[in-house]
Formats: C-alpha cells, sequence, structure tokens
C-alpha cells in the first residue's frame, strides 16, 4: 500500500480537499480489500486444513481437491470452501498414503448434493458474490444482515431469521434482519411444539415453501404481528453432516411461488452458510489497542460483575443494540453464556431475549436521560463449591460519557436475612413485638402495626395496655395471661379479637419472658399473627358440615322415593315373555354409585292390532325430576302408538313435549320400534340413541340408524324411519348408553365388546350371563336391556 503526496496549488495554499479525500478513499479501499484478502485465506486455509484431518492428505493435495471440486460444480474456490467447513463429517482419516489424491470422502458426498452446476448463470454469479461477502461476516445478526442484502434484490426478501436447535427440541434465534427488536424478542424462543415451519423442515431435514397464506396459516404457527405481513416464506435446514441444527427463514411481503431458479438460489446459499456458522463456535478476536486492554483490565480487577457498553445506533439515530466493550468474567454466567467472552459482541447476540426484560429499557432510559438507573431485585441460580443455590441480585446502569456501565450487585447475608424476615412476616401474616419490663420500653415490627391497624407515628403500646386492643369479651382473659407471665414467667398463647376499620379482626399472641440469674422476668419478646382468615375458614366449614349433612337426608330422602316410583313405573317380569310370536325379555339395573337414581325406561307391549312395541329411553339427569319424566315419557309413547301415530309422528310429539314442560331444559335419547308378525317386518325410529343390534346367523351387527335428534333439543327435529326383515333364529338387543359406556374407555370400544359377547358361543344363553360379562364391578349409570328373540324353525 502506498500514499501519495499532496502538493498545495500554490505556495502556501492548502491542499485540495477533494483530492485528499480521494486519497483517503483509495487507502481505506485498500486496507479493505487487504481485510478481505487475509480473511479469505482464512476461511480457505481452514477448509484445507479440514479435509487435511479428515483424508489424512497434504496441504497442496487438500487445495488441489477443494479446486477440481469447485471447478466441477461451477463455484469458486472461496464456495467449495464454504460448502466443505460446513458439511464435512467427523470421520476417521483416509487410510492412503500421503499425498495421493483421496477418494470421495463426508465431505464429496455433501458436496455432491450441493451441486449446482445446473443453476443458471445469474444465480452462479449471485452465489459467488455471496461467498465473497461472507468473509466479512462475524455474527450471526452480521449474516442475517448480509444475507437480507443479497436476498432483497434478487427475490423480494423482506426479513431473514435464523434460528438454532436448543437443547429441549426448541429453537433460538440467533441471528435476524428486517424485524423490529419487539418481535424478536417475542420470538426468540420457540418450544417444541408442532405447527412451526422452522422446526417441521429441521425435523424432515427438507425445506418448507410457505407460498399459499391461506393454506399455510391453518397449517403452521406464522410468525409476525400480524401474521400477514409476510404472505410467503422459505424454511431451509442448513446442511450438516448429522442433523441439521440450524434453520434459515427467508420472509417476504409480497405472496406467490418461489420459481425453481429461487429455490436453486436458496438451497445454494444454505449451503455457503453451513460454514460460516461453524467458524461461529468462537467469538471474532477484537482489534486490540491499548487503551481496551486497559479498559478490560480495569474491569477484570473489579469484584462485582459488571461490563462497559457503548450503543449501536441505526441511520436514524435510534439504539438498536449495544457492544460490550470490557466484561467481567461473572458477566457471561449472568448472561446465561456460561464460560464464553462477552466483551466485544452485541449484547443481543448474547441474550436476545434482554430486549423484553427491565434492564433493556433501564439502558435506555440511561442514555435519553443521563440519570442512573437500579432494577428490582432477582434470584439468580449459581454454582458454590460444586453446590447450585439462589443468590439475590441488583442490576444499576449509570453513564459514562457515551457509554453505560452496568454492573450487578449481589446481596449480603445479611441483607438477605433481613429480606427473608421480612418476607416471613408478610407470608405469614404476623409481626414480631418485644416489652423491656424494666424500662417499659416496647419495639414492635411494622407488621404489628398493621395487624393491629395503630398509626406507626403513635408508637407501640406498653404491654399492660395491650389487653385495652381487645374487644371488652376477651380482655379479661388477656389480662390474666399477661399478668401471669409477667409475674411467674409463664408462656402465653391467647386469641383475641379487636375491631379496625375494616371489621372484626381475630388476633393470636403468642409470647415469653426472658429472666434475670434471679429468674425475675425482666423482658418479654413474641409475635402477633392474624388469624381471620383460619377462623372464617373454621366457621365456613362448620357451616359446610351442617349443610352437608341436612343436603345428605335431603337427598337419601330424595333417592328412596325415585327408586319407589322408579319400580312403581317399570314393573319386572322375573321370566320371559311372549308378544306377538317374539321371546322378549328384559332387564333393569340401577348404578351402583352416586346418590340419584336415572332416567332409563323400556317398554314390551302388545298393541291391539296383534303388532308387538318395543322401547328403550334415556332422559338426562337422576332423581325424582329425571324420574317423572321418564314416566310423563314412557306413558305417552305408548298411548300415541296405540292411538295410530306414526313412530316419526310420535317422536316429534314427544320432543314439542319436552320443550314445553315444566323443565324446558330436560332432553331423552329413544328407539321406537314396531314389530308385524305377519310379515315379520320391524319399523323403528331413533332419536340420539345406540342402534341396536342384530344377531343372524352367529355374526352380530349393529342396524344402521335412520335421521333423528336429541329429544328437546330443537323445535323443529327431524325423524326418519328405517325397516328390516327378522328371520327365524334373529335376535335382537335393544339397550341404553350404560351398557357400552365405561368410562375412561371409549364407547366405541363398549359397542366392540358388545357384538363380541353376543356372537361369542356362549351368546344364545339368558340375559343374565350377557349382563355379568359386559358391566363392571362398579356401575356409574342404569342399564336398561330389551333382548327379543325370533324362534327358530325348530321351535315353531
Amino acid at each position: 500500500m502506498t500514499s501519495e503526496p499532496v502538493t498545495p496549488a500554490q505556495p502556501g495554499a492548502a491542499p485540495d480537499l477533494v483530492e485528499l479525500a480521494k486519497i483517503v478513499a483509495r487507502q481505506r479501499a485498500e486496507l479493505d480489500r487487504l481485510r478481505d484478502q487475509a480473511a479469505t485465506a482464512a476461511v480457505v486455509e481452514r477448509a484445507k486444513g479440514a479435509v487435511m484431518a479428515l483424508t489424512g492428505c497434504l496441504a497442496d493435495a487438500a487445495g488441489e481437491l477443494l479446486l477440481q471440486r469447485a471447478k466441477a460444480a461451477r463455484r469458486t474456490v472461496l464456495e467449495e470452501c464454504w460448502i466443505t467447513l460446513g458439511t464435512l463429517a467427523p470421520t476417521p482419516p483416509a487410510t492412503g498414503r500421503a499425498g495421493e489424491s483421496p477418494g470421495v470422502e463426508a465431505g464429496d458426498c455433501g458436496a455432491a448434493a450441493l451441486e449446482q452446476s445446473d443453476a443458471p448463470d445469474d444465480v452462479t454469479a449471485a452465489l459467488a458474490r455471496l461467498g465473497q461477502a461472507l468473509v466479512r461476516v462475524m455474527t450471526p445478526h452480521d449474516l442475517a444482515r448480509c444475507l437480507l442484502e443479497h436476498l432483497g434484490p434478487d427475490m423480494g426478501a423482506d426479513a431473514v431469521l435464523i434460528y438454532a436447535r436448543r437443547p429441549d427440541g426448541g429453537l433460538g434465534l440467533i441471528g435476524h434482519a428486517g424485524v423490529d427488536g419487539r418481535l424478536a424478542a417475542q420470538w426468540c424462543q420457540v418450544p417444541p411444539l408442532s405447527g412451526m415451519a422452522a422446526l417441521d423442515a429441521l425435523r424432515a431435514g427438507e425445506p418448507r415453501w410457505l407460498e399459499d397464506f391461506a393454506s399455510d396459516e391453518r397449517r403452521y404457527l406464522l410468525i409476525g404481528d400480524p401474521p400477514d405481513r409476510w404472505r410467503s416464506r422459505a424454511w431451509l435446514p442448513v446442511p450438516a453432516a448429522g442433523s441439521a441444527e440450524v434453520c434459515i427463514g427467508v420472509l417476504r411481503g409480497r405472496g406467490g411461488v418461489f420459481t425453481p431458479r429461487d429455490r436453486a438460489h436458496l438451497r445454494g446459499v444454505t449451503g455457503l452458510c453451513a460454514g460460516r456458522l461453524r467458524a461461529f463456535d468462537t467469538p471474532p478476536a477484537r482489534d486490540a489497542d491499548a487503551a481496551t486492554d486497559a479498559v478490560q483490565a480495569l474491569f477484570e480487577a473489579l469484584p462485582v460483575a459488571a461490563m462497559l457498553l457503548t450503543p449501536l445506533r441505526t441511520a436514524t439515530g435510534e439504539t438498536e443494540d449495544f457492544r460490550v466493550q470490557a466484561a467481567t468474567a461473572q458477566v457471561g454466567d449472568l448472561l446465561g453464556r456460561t464460560g464464553e467472552e462477552p466483551a466485544g459482541r452485541r449484547l443481543l447476540e448474547l441474550r436476545p431475549a434482554l430486549a423484553a426484560e427491565p434492564l433493556w429499557q433501564g439502558c435506555l432510559q440511561v442514555l435519553a436521560t443521563g440519570k442512573a438507573y437500579e432494577g428490582e431485585p432477582f434470584a439468580h441460580e449459581e454454582v458454590v463449591a460444586g453446590v447450585a443455590e439462589l443468590s439475590v441480585y441488583t442490576a444499576r446502569v449509570a453513564p459514562l460519557g457515551d457509554a453505560l456501565v452496568v454492573s450487578w450487585i449481589r446481596h449480603g447475608s445479611s441483607d438477605r436475612q433481613e429480606q427473608r424476615l421480612a418476607d416471613l412476616q408478610r407470608l405469614g401474616n404476623l409481626g414480631w413485638a418485644n416489652w423491656n419490663l424494666a424500662t417499659q420500653e416496647a419495639s414492635w415490627s411494622s407488621q404489628v402495626f398493621s395487624l393491629v391497624g395503630r398509626d406507626p407515628a403513635h408508637g407501640p403500646v406498653r404491654l399492660p395496655e395491650v389487653p385495652e386492643l381487645a374487644l371488652p369479651e376477651d380482655t379479661p382473659a388477656l389480662t390474666r395471661a399477661i399478668g401471669e407471665l409477667v409475674h411467674a414467667g409463664r408462656a402465653l398463647d391467647v386469641p383475641f379479637r379487636i375491631r379496625t376499620s375494616g371489621g372484626i379482626r381475630h388476633l393470636r399472641l403468642v409470647a415469653e419472658a426472658v429472666a434475670d440469674r434471679h429468674g425475675t422476668p425482666v423482658e418479654v419478646h413474641g409475635f402477633v399473627q392474624d388469624m381471620t382468615a383460619r377462623r372464617r375458614a373454621e366457621l365456613a366449614l362448620v357451616e359446610s358440615e351442617r349443610a352437608i349433612l341436612t343436603q345428605h337426608d335431603v337427598l337419601q330422602a330424595e333417592r328412596t322415593l325415585a327408586s319407589r316410583l322408579q319400580h312403581a313405573l317399570l314393573p319386572m317380569s322375573n321370566r320371559p315373555v311372549h308378544l306377538a310370536g317374539l321371546r322378549v325379555e328384559v332387564a333393569y339395573l340401577p348404578a351402583q354409585s352416586g346418590v340419584h337414581v336415572g332416567g332409563d325406561w323400556f317398554s314390551a307391549i302388545e298393541l291391539p292390532d296383534g303388532d308387538a312395541l318395543l322401547v328403550v329411553g334415556d332422559v338426562a339427569g337422576h332423581g325424582v325430576d329425571a324420574v317423572a319424566t321418564m314416566a310423563q315419557l314412557r306413558f305417552t309413547a305408548k298411548g300415541m302408538v296405540i292411538t295410530g301415530s306414526s313412530l316419526t309422528g310420535a317422536l316429534a310429539r314427544l320432543n314439542t313435549l319436552l320443550l314445553h314442560s315444566r323443565d324446558s331444559h330436560a332432553t331423552a335419547t329413544m328407539v321406537l320400534a314396531r314389530y308385524e308378525p305377519r310379515r315379520r317386518r320391524l319399523v323403528w325410529a331413533q332419536a340420539g340413541h345406540p342402534p341396536p343390534l342384530l344377531l343372524r346367523d352367529g355374526e352380530a351387527r349393529y342396524l344402521r340408524r335412520p335421521g333423528g335428534m336429541l329429544l328437546g333439543a330443537t323445535a323443529t327435529p327431524v325423524y326418519q324411519e328405517a325397516e328390516c326383515r327378522l328371520d327365524p333364529g334373529d335376535r335382537l338387543i335393544l339397550y341404553t348408553d350404560g351398557l357400552v359406556e365405561h368410562p375412561p374407555d371409549s364407547i366405541d370400544l363398549g359397542l366392540e365388546q358388545l357384538a363380541e359377547a353376543v356372537a361369542a358361543p356362549h351368546g344364545d344363553a339368558s340375559l343374565g350371563p350377557l349382563l355379568a360379562r359386559m358391566l363392571p364391578d362398579e356401575r356409574r349409570d342404569d342399564v336398561c336391556v330389551v333382548d327379543v328373540r325370533v324362534p327358530g324353525v325348530q321351535d315353531g
């Protein structure tokens, strides 16, 4: 690098400022070129070293291999170095002799996977420019800004996010550009949830192209406030030897697809970024100078956690981040980056979530006002002598010229003990009190003044005057206990009541005396505790127990009444009955748990025209109301069908009846079936009830349900009929849901078990064994079953 002398235009005249500026610009450009050249050489040497370590070849052979790969894939050598650094797997060295050209190793496979020989020329040129620009990238945030500058003009990218996988399976935001600090803080930590496109891309190892906002919004949880700020997105896992650990998101404000060219371009970008990201394992070295070293040495000597920050401002002058110029060793632990060197790095790079914490606002406040800031105490877990313990810190920020000094003050044990004592008194609703019997002096904690409703300005009350605080009814007992404490040294534990502006308060005084060497009490210390909440809870518990006993008696009487009413309404036959040529067996089993009787019922009668009417139903709820509704529906249904109503007409009228009953919220389910013996035809309709089960020739199947809504659910229901023919030997079972519903198992499992039980070889037995097999030991609901059998030919 050379410099040119500046010659004045004439003797005594000042140099030409324009020419001077040009010289400075050329020198700066030359300096930048040399820095880029040095950084590029470092990347190439690192890539050659990686190839040498993995293949066992010499430096020249490693360089030649990189060159061959670059030519084959139409890449620059620098691009090939970035890809090699990102994709080489930690495999053992090659067994060939040193200097030999190695075969295809893991790195070759990774390079082959990123082959771009078919990419358009403009994409190849763009990737070459990006590869050169990456040598100036020093942090993940720099990488995000570099990518946005590269992809913005090319494909309309408006934001770039870089996420890294955390140990818990979630994601952490390590770099971003094009988003504000508030949104970055909101999405800085992503838990391992389904529905996150970035996580989905990492798990699958394939890009996720979000090009239809409407469908993408239904499938994924989209980043943005609002999410439609970016109408199309691409999430690309950064290729790695093992599972991908970093995902790059490219967000565009415009909608539309990513063209094949765009996709090839983005895949090439992630291939280059892999190597750059791997180089972030250690923080970049800072430019050393005497002043910086002196400041760092000063901070290292400080006995507290502290750091020196300088603001990083945008073009408009707003503070977007801070640079850590110097820091003590403890700062890394407090920022959650134990073992890392904070100096020289951006503050939000060290802790992205800091943008949403009070300390960040405190730093901005100090910059704006010049006044120091002190935050609230907070607990921090640290390891002391190999044991994890919680310590309490307070963060402080003070101005220092254009910079800020942030320090964390660790509270000593005495401070913590004082704070714990105050917390104990506050949480326990108690306060301590001391009385000196010789000087008659008294001292109370602030909590005692609050408990007794006394102004601290009036001072504490002397011990003999304490009974005057209590209600008149409690004064004698308190006076007597204090007298025995003072004269005989007998400890006291006395409840008493006082009247405050908030009403009556129940307090408890516990105290003991300290005697001199002669046994004479000279001092009393103890505590006053607020027992108001406990006393009120005790009184409420007593009232609750009384109410429970009363309610239990009422419920028991109601259960007895409902049970008697139910038995009167549902006469049970001990043997099968014959209706219209059918053999019908019925069963009703009440619930074994709870205090209420349910509303399950059945009907099996022969109609005047010789047909048979078969009904099962279930009223929602329990108790007398459910039994009364059951009786109303049971007798009304039979009456309607006997007087000529169709099955669907009867259900529609029963629905209207429920809607206009005294309990307008009652609902019920039902199956109505009519059997014509001459045609062996069964016509049936249902209202929200499980379908009948038909057993024929050893195979059990459920009849297909016709349309029908729950009774009492709507004023405009629709009911339909279905029919089937019953052949000799058929068996039809109508039932309520208590037979097949056994929580926590699903009702579908219960239906399968019923079909298997009926179709089993012993399924032809009577109804009793079937119920014993199906029902658990503890029934939570009533069960009604109507078992209908068509006699076989041999039975006829």
